[in-house]
């Protein structure tokens, strides 16, 4: 797999893993042991979040269970092209209210992708393939794995091990590479906001 510093470069220094991790699509279809998925599962554990609240949830399908076919007809078609050999598929959900007194949680979608994050930056650590999804059914998902109204569904993730870029279709062979960022300066503003 390509290190994402191969090709991109920081304007400031960051920790090379920062810039190494980046999202490929290509995956073999090879089994994940669920202690190795497990440990994806532990360190989003150890992200922080308000009031140590730790508002996401995680609904998974390993591939060849019974859960999968659930899972995989969630994706819309264009990652249906890719996904298919994912070995893990994964909704990513949070809490919208606090459990120690029901009132709302502002920084539950915040504090799930700092988990996200944490899980992304383990896999990669792993050698895994880990790619995080919008283009899926929110609704379908809802109702299909049975998520209370308390919970908002958050984003998709697949994870398998590494593939060869020839396994993708021909339109996302030449995306199978890590991509670059925009200039810091456009992302950031010291005081308030003002218009560009």
């Amino acid at each position: 797999m390509i290190k994402g510093s191969e090709i991109r470069k920081a304007d400031h220094p960051i920790e090379s893993l920062l810039l190494d991790r980046w999202s490929p699509r290509a995956m073999s279809g090879e089994e994940i042991p669920q202690e190795e998925l497990m440990r994806l599962f532990e360190a989003a554990r150890w992200a922080p979040s308000s009031f140590n609240a730790q508002q996401w949830r995680a609904l998974y399908a390993r591939r060849g269970t019974e859960h999968w076919q659930t899972f995989f007809d969630l994706l819309v078609e264009g990652n249906k092209t890719w996904a298919k050999n994912a070995a893990v598929l994964i909704v990513f959900i949070s809490r919208k209210l606090f459990e120690h007194h029901n009132e709302p949680s502002v920084t539950h979608s915040y504090d799930a992708g700092a988990a996200w994050e944490n899980f992304a930056l383990q896999g990669f650590h792993q050698g895994l393939v880990v790619h995080g999804m919008e283009g899926f059914d929110y609704e379908r998902a809802r109702k299909e794995l049975r998520i209370p109204d308390e919970f908002r569904v958050e984003a998709m993730a697949a994870v398998g091990k590494p593939g060869s870029k020839e396994l993708l279709p021909e339109k996302l062979r030449a995306r199978e590479s890590p991509n670059v960022r925009r200039k810091l300066s456009e992302s950031i503003l010291e005081g308030p906001f003002q218009a560009s």
